[in-house]
Formats: structure tokens, sequence, C-alpha cells
């Protein structure tokens, strides 16, 4: 990605597609040329959040909603130290923000972090395109960036794919860290930082939680060096058929009978650890508004997603693993997807959703107290 200064609004910027599809509008954020994943984003609010959670690095994030920016930013609502996506796409920005915790406004804030953003195009339009076409590689440039569109195109075609991509390092903790319990300690949880968001730590610490936080990196001997009650496995980006390590660290912690919980990535992590395979969906969940069933009890959630790449487990039976038994426990009811796994045999289980959601819903934060649960049950 590269970069100039800000000013970007009166620039004019082009949105170039690998199939060659072309939006004009201008530029938003900085002035420069970024590429990525072009992805759509549902939610109407919480665009903070999005732009801060690092699962969403070297994704260029195109949001639905028309008129984005209205609340402005504040120093209180990101779910990490910095903006991971790679660009930024909108069709009608805010041009003054009004809310009483707003210190500054998204333009600022994208250009103050080098995010090249484009404004004023028919996002939704682009939507069908991707839900048509499937999620595709793309640039976005404005100012001296623009080229004529045959060399722009070459330039979005040579970037590289989301599929075979091990990004979970490029995001995650370089150093362990502790997140104290609220109130009183009750449990003790090592949480595998794959691109973890602030938020979740925090649901945790509630809890009465006090929660190790370990880099991508780290071994199943790191893990128990913390003496935890339970593990936990994060959010994070990029391909999770790359992710050989996490998942032999995550199949150390099965053998001993640790309580594990995983969320999104930590999902497709649990997937393979059993032998499941993966795969990549044609446009991905993204947004706060995904009905998902828990079939566990048949209930019905309102969930948030950010995921490109789903579990290929199957849906109609309970399947032998070589840690026993495993069944899928949630399932999409949009596309029938894979959005939960539970073993029935040891104290494991993930969620391929936030029940964190910081920006809402919050109908999945159940998920939090049924890993408390099987820690009291391993306890006693």
């Amino acid at each position: 990605m590269t970069t100039s200064t800000r000013g970007a609004g009166k620039a004019p910027a082009v949105l170039v597609l690998e199939d060659g599809r072309i939006f004009r509008g201008r530029a938003y954020g900085a002035v420069g040329a970024t590429f990525g994943e072009a992805v759509f984003s549902t939610g109407m609010t919480g665009y903070q959040e999005t732009l801060t959670d690092p699962s969403y690095h070297r994704q260029v994030v195109v949001m639905t909603a028309p008129h984005v920016g209205n609340t402005g930013v504040n120093d209180e609502d990101m779910e990490s130290k910095k903006i991971w996506v790679s660009g930024y796409v909108v069709r009608d920005p805010a041009r003054v923000p009004s809310n009483w915790r707003s210190t500054r406004t998204l333009d600022e804030e994208l250009a103050a972090q080098g995010v090249v953003g484009v404004s004023g195009i028919d996002t939704r339009a682009l939507t069908r395109h991707l839900r048509e076409r499937g999620a595709m590689r793309v640039g976005i440039f404005s100012g001296d960036a623009i080229q004529d569109d045959a060399a722009l195109l070459a330039r979005v075609q040579e970037a590289p794919e989301m599929t075979g991509a091990d990004l979970s390092a490029e995001v995650a903790t370089t150093e362990a860290y502790v997140v104290p319990a609220i109130g009183e300690k009750k449990f003790t949880v090592a949480a595998v930082d794959l691109g973890i968001k602030g938020m979740t730590p925090h649901r945790m610490a509630e809890r009465g939680i006090e929660v190790h936080v370990l880099p991508a990196t780290t071994t199943v001997e790191e893990i128990y060096a913390v003496n935890p009650d339970g593990v936990f496995f994060s959010n994070g980006p990029g391909d999770p058929a790359t992710a050989d390590h996490p998942v032999s660290v995550m199949r150390g912690v099965l053998e001993r009978d640790t309580p594990l919980f995983g969320i999104c990535f930590g999902n497709q992590i649990l997937g393979r650890a059993l032998g499941f395979g993966t795969f990549k969906l044609k446009y991905g969940h993204r947004g706060i508004n995904q009905p998902v069933q828990d079939r566990t009890t048949g209930k019905v959630e309102v969930t948030a997603h950010n995921h490109g790449f789903a579990v290929d487990a199957p849906l109609d039976k309970v399947s032998d693993t070589p840690y026993g038994r495993a069944e899928v426990s949630h399932v999409c009811l949009n596309d029938n997807v894979v959005e939960g796994l539970q073993l029935l045999d040891k104290p494991a289980f993930s969620v391929q959703y936030h029940p964190e959601a910081a920006a809402g819903p919050h109908d999945a934060a159940y998920l939090f107290d049924r890993f408390v649960k099987l820690m009291e049950g391993q306890r006693a």
C-alpha cells in the first residue's frame, strides 16, 4: 500500500476489481494506492470496530449501509491499536459527525493511519457484483496513483490472493500480556492470539477470568506454563489451511482434556484439528445481522460475523474423530454454513461468529458462560 498526505476529499479515485469491473468516485481517507480482497459488510453500525478488527487484515471493506461516518471516531471503541483494513469503500460519507463521544472524523482517522479509501460510488451495485462473482482482489487508486485502466488492472491482478495466505503472525501480539479478572478471580485462561479483538478478553474478565494472551507462535508448553483452567483460540485473518502450527497446538490441548473454546479462526482450527477440511466461501459472512441457530437448544440468534472461510463438516450426523465424537452445534440459516462445533466426549467447543460483539448484537454472549461452565465442571 502506498499513501500520501490527507486532503483526500477532492481527489478523484478509481476502484478496480480483478475481473475488470471499474468504479469511479472520490478519495476518502488517505490518497494513494492500496490492494486487498474486496468484501462487503452488512452492518449499519459499528464501523470503528470493523476497521480495527485484525481479521480484516489485507481486505478492502465495502460498506453496504449508504451513510457512513455519522458518529465519528473515538478512542474507546477500538478493537486493537490500529486500523487493519487495507482499504475502505463508502457511498455517502458523513460531512459532519454527530455524537457526544466523537473526537475526530472518520475521514481524518483513515488519512492519519494511511488507509486509502473511496467514496461516492454505487456500493449497492458493487455488492451485487461481489455476490454474483464472489470476493476477489481489488485495488483503490487516487491522486497521482491513477494510471490508465489497463495498467491499474494489471497491478490488481499481480496482488496476492487470500487463498493460501498465512496472516495470523502478522497481526498477533509478539509478547504475552495479561488482562486481569474484573472482581474476584475465578479462573485462568490461556488465549492464543491469532488476531484477537480487545473485547474478547474483556468479556472473559467480566466473568472473573484472568486472561493470559499469548502470541500465535506459542507452544503447548508455554500454554501450560500459565497453569490454565481453560484455553481459548481467537479470531484472525487468512486461510485456515495454512495454520498448521495452531492446529498442532490445539491437538496438544485436546489430548490433555483442558476446556477449550474457539471463535471464528479458532473454530476453523478446531475443525482441522478434528480432521475436517476447510473451504473458501464465495463472498463470506460479514456484518452484525446474520441468523444462526444453536442446534443444541433450537434457539435462533442474530449474530456478528467476519469470515471468508468455513469448516466442511457433516450437518446430519455425529462424526467420529481422534478425540471422540463431534457434531455441528450451530448453523447459519441463510446458507447452512457450519457456524459451530462441539465435542461430545471432551470439554471443547467453538463458534464461527463473534459472541463478544462490541457493536452488538449480544444474543450469543451466553457462549462465554458456557465456557465458564466447562471450566467449573472440569474443576469439580
